[in-house]
């Protein structure tokens, strides 16, 4: 299996292909040894930080923006945005707020990114 990579290390955004061939990874289009490290990371363990909101009860504004604290498994996005899309929370809220702790077990909390005042 052939997949192109486009590296988001640095402002280049190479083009990075990475095929298996005999049981190992050949990696091409890199300019650099960053965008290697990163082709391989992203060709076997895809991880992206999911941004989204979260429904506020009893505050100033309807949704709170919201991250995860670091970057989750590219399969399981879709299961925790259905964890969250089911979450209300009370405001006050605060930026750096933890409003789910260790979500699907993954050891990464989903924080507030922004301010909700009652």
């Amino acid at each position: 299996m052939e997949k192109i990579v486009i590296c988001t290390v640095c402002p280049i955004g190479c083009n990075i292909t990475v095929r298996e061939e005999n049981d190992e990874l050949v990696i091409t289009g890199n300019q650099c040894k960053r965008g290697l490290t990163y082709a391989t990371n992203e060709y076997l363990h895809p991880v992206r930080i999911l941004t989204t909101t979260v429904k506020v009860h009893g505050g100033d504004q309807v949704l709170v923006p919201v991250r995860s604290a670091e970057p989750l498994p590219k399969e399981l996005l879709f299961s925790a945005m259905d964890l969250i899309r089911d979450l209300t929370v009370d405001a006050p809220i605060h930026r750096g707020d933890v409003l789910i702790n260790n979500i699907l077990d993954t050891g990464i909390d989903i924080v507030a990114t922004g301010e909700i005042k009652c």
